[in-house]
């Protein structure tokens, strides 16, 4: 069977993010950016089907109405947002489009035509996000003057974010800085407003209740078993790889073809999961910013200063300093702890998942390896459902000590409602007579 349009476009994107890391929710933005124009070029030839973007011109003719003209459109949508996104790629993309036997060239917006019906939706899709809050067209920076209330040096409140110093890769050194502090700011896809699902406050600092999952984390990392370290190490999801909605797209694409999906059905259920993961980026985003809350390497390394850990850190050194402290996956990420994205975007898009295809049956797995030198082993991890691996990416943030127990579970809660959120306004647009929004 020949891959979908959303197929074939999805892995193209993800090469680009792979290539250039733009951060988790940024990330998002992009890969609903691409579903969103493949769905709206998709729709103009549906017969039921309306498009995000649409002017009331858009549907064409029944008489055009063809999987041909469908593939077509969605692939010049989908080449045109891409290299909005991420135009160092531009020929890159266009050279998918000639592969494809179509004309890169051919960019006008005639709706006579299916790459003019693919140009008119990327068209749209970029004036609507040009605009979003996401500063795209400034390279995402900061809109809303945020500035740390700690230094990599001094903890001013050791509730809150501080900006670690880490290697740059060259031999050097860098400061943090927050990714995307102004994401709460960007228009949602099902969302009513950002803060729809902000979940309750974490463990205040230096409570009994905070302590207690401080204890959790230097635990796990001290005696995590061959398939914790297999789960921290496959969900990690750092620069280099998709990041977690990225990840979920896989996974999508791995339902594609265990189903054996045609253009359609690809085109409406990539559109539902990445308006959950977009949905999910900002939802998030908008919490870590709102309580600017510490990592734990910060909060391990301030609280316990001075004392020897019983953890892991590096072959034959089993009790480090707590000033030493790092997480067993390596760097914290540049940005704060509550929620966690990695249970936000992975229980959002489980959940879209699990109403489009009306059952949380996965069936999916994967072989890694584990260990040091003559100790490495094979593990295999498995999920039964689609509820099970984003129960197992939100738990797999702790067992490498980037997460609070209250990060996850909240995380976990917001985005099984953000995913309910955003499949039901994907079934709007699928058939918006008999799924009206209320």
């Amino acid at each position: 069977m020949t891959d979908t349009p959303s197929v074939v476009w999805n892995e193209i994107a993800l090469e680009a993010i792979r290539a250039a890391p733009p951060g988790p929710p940024v990330a998002a933005r992009a890969l609903f950016m691409l579903h969103a124009a493949i769905f709206d070029a998709w729709a103009a030839y549906d017969r039921t089907a309306v498009g995000l973007h649409w002017k009331a011109q858009t549907r064409r003719p029944a008489a055009e109405h063809s999987e041909a003209r469908q593939r077509t459109a969605m692939a010049y949508a989908a080449c045109r947002v891409l290299s909005d996104l991420f135009p160092a790629r531009a020929a890159t993309f266009a050279a998918v489009l000639d592969d494809l036997g179509l004309d890169a060239a051919r960019t006008d917006t005639n709706p006579a035509t299916p790459h003019g019906v693919g140009n008119l939706a990327a068209a749209e899709v970029l004036a609507d996000r040009h605009g979003d809050g996401s500063n795209q067209l400034h390279e995402y920076a900061d809109t809303t003057g945020y500035a740390p209330v700690n230094t990599p040096e001094r903890i001013t409140d050791g509730g809150r974010w501080q900006p670690l110093r880490v290697s740059d890769g060259y031999g050097g050194w860098q400061v943090q800085s927050f990714v995307a502090p102004h994401w709460g700011t960007v228009t949602p896809f099902a969302l009513s407003r950002p803060d729809q699902f902000q979940p309750a406050p974490p463990a205040r600092w230096g409570t009994p209740e905070f302590l207690e999952q401080v204890r959790e984390v230097l635990a796990y990392s001290a005696t995590l078993t061959p398939i914790q370290q297999a789960t921290a190490d496959y969900w990690a999801d750092g620069p280099g790889g998709e990041l977690p909605p990225g990840h979920w797209t896989l996974f999508a694409t791995f339902v594609s073809e265990r189903d054996g999906h045609d253009a359609a059905q690809d085109a409406r259920m990539f559109l539902a999961v990445t308006g959950a993961v977009m949905d999910a980026g900002v939802s998030c985003w908008d919490a870590k910013r709102h309580y600017d809350y510490a990592q734990p390497a910060s909060a391990v390394r301030s609280l316990l200063r001075g004392r020897a850990l019983p953890g892991w850190d590096g072959p034959g050194n089993h009790a480090p300093l707590a000033s030493a402290w790092r997480p067993g996956t390596g760097r914290t990420p540049p940005f704060a702890e509550y929620t966690s994205g990695h249970s936000t975007f992975s229980a959002a898009a489980a959940t879209a998942l699990r109403l489009i295809t009306g059952s949380d049956v996965f069936g999916h797995g994967v072989t890694l390896p584990v260990g040091h030198g003559d100790g490495v082993s094979l593990v295999r991890l498995t999920w039964a459902t689609f509820s099970d691996a984003a129960d197992e990416a939100g738990l797999s943030r702790r067992y490498g000590g980037l997460h609070f127990r209250d990060a996850d579970l909240a995380g976990r809660a917001a985005g099984r409602q953000i995913g309910q959120l955003a499949v039901l306004r994907a079934l709007h647009h699928f058939n918006p007579k008999l799924h009206p929004l209320t």
